[in-house]
């Protein structure tokens, strides 16, 4: 038994496919089917079901790829104690990303943390919360970007930091000439949202009053998107309002400032939080991670006023 069978056996539990698994062992398919072959031979028990669709693991299999991905995340703690020792980061860090966090957050994080650990590979994919958690419980990612708590078990969500919501405001809407507006101002039938599934419409709508009435001739079109900049160019173009978080109207962008409204305090915020597996065998990859992304942040980030 080596370790590149324990790693190949663990990429066939992850993409459930022999070409995807090949592909990402950077291997030829006979050359992984040949190696999970010796290792089923040398244990005695078959490991996948080839006869399903997709693949996947027998009973026996789904307990011997618990213990190796146990036994890869020794190995990787190995590296990580070099690492930590020697400074010399190296390898490959994937995580999943909300769109509503990535358009605004990657360009301040990559090329700091390219500049610092030249030798790290980070890889990003977007996807809605629930999806990011799911990726990593299967070991599809190591680490996800979210902006809601988790309870799923083996998972930690470490908070990164607190950004703040703000309006966005066309000039034909009713709070345009407020300097600050405040959540009582809301109201549902001017408020552009998200589509249901994306935790940003969900706490948009916390925001709002329940027993607030609905008057469904306010809004001539009833639109949700899944996509905050398609939102925005409704605001633009003079129609309604939207909220956006904080990073979304600084620096150079294709915001308007003058239809941004701050929340009078206590703003509302969102945490954004870096969710990774209990056994995360990448422990120095991800720690440098979060603490590029705490610093790209600070620089732009509303300060708490000093009494």
């Amino acid at each position: 038994m080596t370790l590149l069978q324990l790693e190949y056996l663990v990429a066939l539990d992850r993409h459930r496919h022999f070409r995807e698994a090949a592909e990402a062992c950077h291997v030829t398919q006979p050359s992984l089917s040949m190696q999970l072959q010796k290792l089923e031979e040398e244990l005695g028990v078959m490991l996948i079901d080839r006869n399903v669709r997709p693949i996947a693991p027998t009973a026996i299999g789904e307990k011997v790829i618990a213990q190796a991905r146990i036994a890869l995340g020794e190995v990787e703690r190995i590296r990580g104690i070099v690492q930590e020792t020697t400074g010399d980061m190296s390898g490959e860090l994937r995580i999943g990303i909300l769109s509503t966090i990535s358009p605004y957050l990657l360009p301040l994080v990559i090329a700091p943390f390219s500049r610092r650990y030249p030798k790290v590979s980070l890889v990003f994919e977007e996807q809605r919360a629930e999806r990011i958690v799911e990726l990593v419980q299967r070991d599809l990612l190591d680490g996800g970007l979210i902006a809601s708590p988790i309870t799923a078990r083996g998972l930690i969500d470490e908070p990164l930091f607190d950004e703040p919501f703000v309006g966005y405001v066309s000039e034909e809407h009713r709070l345009y000439d407020r300097e600050t507006i405040r959540r009582e101002d809301l109201h549902r039938d001017d408020l552009w949202l998200m589509r249901e599934g994306h935790c940003f419409r969900e706490q948009a709508l916390e925001l709002l009053q329940d027993d607030q009435p609905t008057n469904p001739d306010q809004k001539a079109v009833q639109f949700e998107s899944g996509n905050l900049e398609t939102l925005q160019r409704l605001v633009d173009r003079g129609y309604g309002m939207t909220l956006l978080p904080w990073l979304a109207v600084q620096g150079e962008g294709s915001h308007a400032p003058e239809s941004v409204r701050p929340f009078e305090d206590p703003a509302p915020t969102r945490t954004v939080r870096l969710v990774y597996a209990d056994v995360f065998a990448k422990k120095q990859l991800l720690r440098a991670f979060a603490q590029t992304v705490r610093e790209a942040v600070q620089a732009v980030l509303p300060q708490p006023e000093t009494v």
